[in-house]
């Protein structure tokens, strides 16, 4: 299904994916050999859902067990970047950092990959991406700018949308292969859209993981299961994707368990976010009232664990000793009932 939605600076195309049989998006694709840099939660994830909607799918990353795992998937792993580039018709990078961008960069920068496009789908400094996308164009590679909006667990069951932006012709061109592994794909317009987009995501995510920790909170101190909790607020005015996937992981230390993103990593978003706002003076007291509790959860030995442990964050903030009388007090009224 494809729809036209216009704004007031330009005109943005939506396309959302729609359920097919194996194989079936790349019959009317020119792109059949995709490869993938970076097979980490999200690029292994892109990798796998390409491979089972029928592309030929290569990949390199520095991991050796990344490797054993995406050539287990079906895919065609390589020594390198260049491998890559060398066998792929289009290109997509999911990267840790900048300096990993750099170095990406300069190795797909030779006249042997001109052609080649590059979809960038990690969470960057817009300015780095640009240093990036020039670095490339100097030897004929196309470079786009396309963050996701999902976790590694929406990834997983191709439930991302894709916020692509750069040359239209090309984002257009390459529709099928963002159904190969996402369920809707935007084409922003001028490159750094997309980033633009990811930043206001991600704040929306910022708020709502934390507000959905305090709602799930009180209800436990109502003596509401959180898994109750999350199943009946979820179909309510009061739901949040936040609530559906993330509520689940606050309780009996989920956030220790299923990792669908860490608060370490989780940092560099906020840290991009309060650049932005603070570049374009947007007043954000709700955001600014997250970082607190993000960072308490840095502190209190969260890093590797999903950003979910926020509820054990205000859960240590709150008052335990009330809530030990609380419930002495129910404890006593159901006795004298």
């Amino acid at each position: 299904m494809n729809t036209k939605v216009t704004t007031n600076s330009q005109s943005v195309k939506t396309s959302k994916t729609k359920s097919s049989s194996i194989g079936s998006l790349t019959s009317s694709s020119k792109f059949k050999r995709i490869g993938v840099v970076g097979l980490g939660i999200m690029g292994s994830a892109m990798a796998n859902n390409l491979i089972k909607a029928g592309f030929e799918v290569c990949g390199f990353d520095p991991s050796e067990q990344a490797l054993k795992t995406f050539k287990k998937a079906g895919g065609q792993p390589c020594i390198d970047t260049q491998s890559v580039a060398k066998a792929a018709q289009v290109l997509i990078t999911s990267l840790p950092s900048a300096g990993a961008l750099m170095a990406t960069a300069h190795s797909l920068a030779v006249k042997s990959n001109k052609g080649l496009i590059v979809i960038e789908t990690s969470t960057l400094d817009v300015e780095d991406k640009r240093k990036a996308r020039d670095i490339m164009h100097s030897a004929g590679v196309v470079l786009l700018d396309c963050p996701l909006s999902g976790t590694g667990a929406q990834a997983a069951r191709k439930d991302l949308t894709v916020y692509a932006s750069g040359p239209s012709k090309v984002v257009d061109s390459l529709s099928t292969v963002f159904e190969g592994f996402s369920k809707a794909h935007f084409n922003l317009g001028e490159f750094g859209n997309g980033m633009n987009m990811k930043l206001m995501a991600n704040l929306l995510v910022a708020i709502h993981n934390v507000s959905t920790a305090e709602a799930l909170l009180l209800g436990e101190r109502f003596g509401i299961p959180v898994s109750t909790s999350v199943k009946v607020l979820s179909d309510g005015a009061g739901g949040s994707r936040m609530l559906q996937i993330r509520g689940p992981l606050m309780e009996n230390d989920g956030w220790a368990k299923e990792i669908t993103m860490k608060v370490e990593v989780w940092q560099k978003d906020m840290k991009l976010i309060a650049e932005a706002l603070n570049r374009e003076r947007v007043a954000a007291p709700i955001f600014n009232a997250t970082i607190a509790v993000y960072n308490g959860a840095m502190g209190m030995g969260h890093e590797k664990n999903d950003t979910a442990a926020v509820f054990d964050v205000l859960q240590k903030m709150s008052s335990s000793s009330s809530h030990k009388a609380t419930l002495k007090k129910k404890k006593v009224n159901k006795a004298r009932k």
